[in-house]
């Protein structure tokens, strides 16, 4: 069938047409499934079919900024196709090419941790001028996961002397006596996406010396209680489930030479009925203390799978 309009992406080489299309064209199927356009790739080249001249014009665009990464030597996946498409659609992929300047890390397999959107990006530089920040939004945008990669960059520049990493434990309470096995083991499974994001950076060994050296803490936020915390990067996971008691005690721990990241969901809150959570009132009380920044993420700025950014968008269409 004849199509109306058609563009045409030469490639550099095989390497480049190879990582563009993807294992078995995921990359060109994925882009196919968002705009009404055929996409074939044709020895050194893309050829883009379609009836809608915008959208063949969206989709080169997204394509010839896919091409300046792999140039820099950037290995594409999925997600950086996925981050593309946002950025396009919402008028901002003039941008795209920019969230990869800056390696922040270098993971245990020596992989480059890099933002993939401008509110991680923003949130990034956030932290580093400021003692205390908010990142406030849904699920895999990457909060919690950034916010250690900064804990672990300051660690290792000597900027701090140890890592804390503590969330609320919602059913810390009697019903946490029923549980088997001691504190640690009653605790840890509240923990555990702390402890994920630490064996993607340290590695599990690394992550366990540490620990047992006190570097790293990990601990329920009831243990904050009473302590101040100096030359130290803190930071507060699940701070949606606070109460207001709690997240001004946790707050009022900042030391000397310390930051305090804290990180929620105001979607996701398993407090008590008419308990009214801590993040929610730190917002209200602590947005205009200039000292103070909140970085606020969307669905779009999800990075996990991508139909996870399209679940969330219908759950808060249907709430609403």
């Amino acid at each position: 069938m004849a199509r109306d309009f058609q563009q045409e992406i030469l490639l550099d080489n095989d390497e480049m047409m190879h990582q563009i299309v993807g294992a078995n064209n995921q990359h060109l199927k994925y882009i196919e499934n968002h705009y009404p356009i055929e996409l074939s790739d044709r020895g050194n080249s893309i050829q883009i079919l379609g009836d809608d001249e915008g959208s063949i014009i969206s989709v080169k665009c997204i394509l010839e900024a896919l091409k300046v990464l792999v140039r820099r030597g950037i290995r594409l996946s999925l997600a950086d196709v996925v981050t593309a498409i946002k950025m396009e659609n919402k008028g901002t992929l003039e941008f795209f090419t920019d969230l990869y300047e800056e390696i922040i890390f270098q993971d245990y397999h020596g992989k480059s941790i890099r933002v993939k959107t401008l509110n991680q990006k923003k949130y990034i530089e956030t932290i580093k001028k400021y003692d205390v920040v908010f990142g406030v939004g849904p699920a895999g945008t990457g909060k919690t996961f950034l916010a250690v990669v900064m804990a672990a960059k300051a660690l290792k520049k000597g900027q701090v002397k140890r890592i804390i990493l503590t969330r609320p434990a919602v059913e810390a309470g009697e019903n946490l006596g029923f549980l088997p096995g001691d504190l640690k083991e009653k605790i840890d499974p509240y923990l555990r996406p702390l402890y994920d994001a630490l064996y993607t950076i340290f590695g599990r060994e690394q992550t366990t010396r540490l620990i047992e050296r006190g570097i790293i803490e990990i601990a329920p936020l009831a243990y904050m209680r009473g302590r101040t915390l100096d030359d130290a990067f803190v930071i507060l996971d699940e701070a949606q489930n606070t109460t207001k008691a709690q997240m001004k005690m946790f707050l009022t721990r900042l030391g000397y030479h310390s930051k305090m990241i804290i990180n929620g969901d105001q979607t996701q809150i398993d407090l008590p009925k008419h308990t009214q959570s801590g993040l929610l009132d730190a917002e209200k009380k602590l947005r205009q203390v200039s000292s103070i920044q909140f970085v606020n993420f969307k669905e779009t700025d999800v990075i996990r799978h991508p139909i996870v950014a399209d679940i969330i968008a219908a759950y808060n269409q249907s709430e609403e």
